[in-house]
């Protein structure tokens, strides 16, 4: 799979990409490359459950990115569970309440820096992802670094064919702050080495309302976080659901 995103993300295919550049909401594939001080990087992002939206080119990619989808599906359905079962709570708890067996997944394949000068040291800014948990792997170790509950920026330590697995915006909500959504951010390192990444943002179904369930809310722990479907949790930002950005911020009450 990341050969075949870096052979996607080869220089001289560079017009063959461009024909994926949003044109609609409606887009299910979506290529951009961007280059300024606070974002310095080249993706290309596709929907990739509940249907698979992928491009056909090169050669053997379709499959590929379809397989590892489909493996990764089983991964989040059994960190769900597992999750679950460390709260105390029955094994499909989360898998119900996030309604995951229809969720919606979008994977992101990501080239730091971008095929074009980058202008500054951050690949992508601080932030968080939406969904359930977010998955990333990676062809070179570094890069990737998570804000610390002390406020201090942790590198990353990610070996070659491991899966790393951080948390999203709507288990937090789901959870009212008890898990918490890692807050991460991209270094690119002055262009010294060039990296990919394949992220995958696992969420709920677009239509599943989301808001801290009955089980986290007390009065000692008094609800911290507004009810939105995952769709409306996606778009709040003027952006559409294959953006995948955060609101986390907006959600919250407290």
């Amino acid at each position: 799979m990341l050969k075949g995103v870096s052979d996607f993300f080869n220089q001289t295919t560079l017009d063959e990409r461009k024909i994926y550049s949003k044109r609609s909401p409606l887009d299910k594939i979506r290529w951009e490359l961007n280059s300024y001080t606070g974002e310095n990087r080249e993706y290309l992002k596709v929907v990739a459950h509940p249907q698979y939206h992928l491009p056909s080119k090169p050669s053997g990619f379709r499959k590929n990115l379809e397989e590892y989808g489909k493996d990764m599906r089983r991964v989040v359905i059994g960190l769900a569970r597992a999750v679950s079962k460390t709260l105390g709570f029955e094994e499909q708890f989360i898998e119900k309440a996030l309604e995951l067996k229809s969720g919606f997944d979008v994977m992101a394949m990501n080239l730091y820096p971008p095929n074009a000068k980058s202008k500054g040291a951050v690949g992508l800014s601080e932030h968080t992802d939406p969904g359930f948990i977010i998955s990333l792997v990676q062809d070179v170790n570094g890069g990737l670094q998570i804000l610390s509950h002390k406020g201090n920026w942790i590198n990353s330590y990610i070996p070659y064919h491991t899966i790393l697995i951080q948390l999203g915006d709507q288990l937090e909500i789901l959870t009212n702050g008890m898990y918490k959504s890692h807050i991460h951010r991209v270094i690119v390192g002055r262009n010294k080495v060039q990296r990919i990444s394949v992220v995958g943002v696992h969420g709920p179904s677009l239509d599943k309302l989301i808001s801290p369930s009955t089980l986290f809310v007390d009065d000692e722990h008094p609800k911290k976080y507004r009810e939105m479907t995952y769709k409306e949790s996606l778009v709040v930002n003027g952006d559409d659901e294959v953006d995948v950005h955060s609101s986390l911020e907006k959600a919250r009450l407290v």
